[in-house]
């Protein structure tokens, strides 16, 4: 592959498939801009880390790339993204959204049904009698 944003944000996947946060954060602008669309987004890498560590206890993660396309310095991929919680996966279906800037991911932006994600992660801990 010769595109460096593309490799960048594959490389950033599979960061997330080990679950590796020092590669994931590495990866990111210190002044990124991150927005999982429903949700409220966050400014910069330590609104980001802050999010990601409190929001939610994962015990792995596997996401699906199951297509790319980059133009430019933007890349955009159509994933699923599996998470791990409690010895359960739950999976969201996934329109990303990344902005190169430096070698660096500027800006992240997740496209995802909101609901379908809570009604899982609902089901897992109900499961576990919370």
């Amino acid at each position: 592959m010769s595109n460096a944003n593309e490799k960048l944000v594959l490389d950033f996947v599979e960061s997330w498939n080990r679950l590796d946060y020092d590669s994931i954060y590495s990866a990111m602008a210190d002044d990124i801009f991150y927005h999982n669309i429903p949700m409220e987004p966050c400014n910069g890498l330590t609104e980001v880390k802050a999010f990601l560590n409190g929001a939610f206890n994962f015990d792995g993660a596997h996401w699906i790339v199951h297509a790319i396309a980059t133009n430019g310095n933007m890349v955009l991929t159509e994933r699923t993204d599996k998470f791990k919680m409690a010895g359960q996966w739950i999976e969201i279906r996934v329109m990303g959204t990344f902005e190169i800037e430096n070698g660096k991911i500027a800006k992240w932006r997740d496209y995802f049904d909101l609901a379908e994600f809570q009604g899982q992660v609902a089901a897992v801990l109900k499961g576990k009698g919370a």
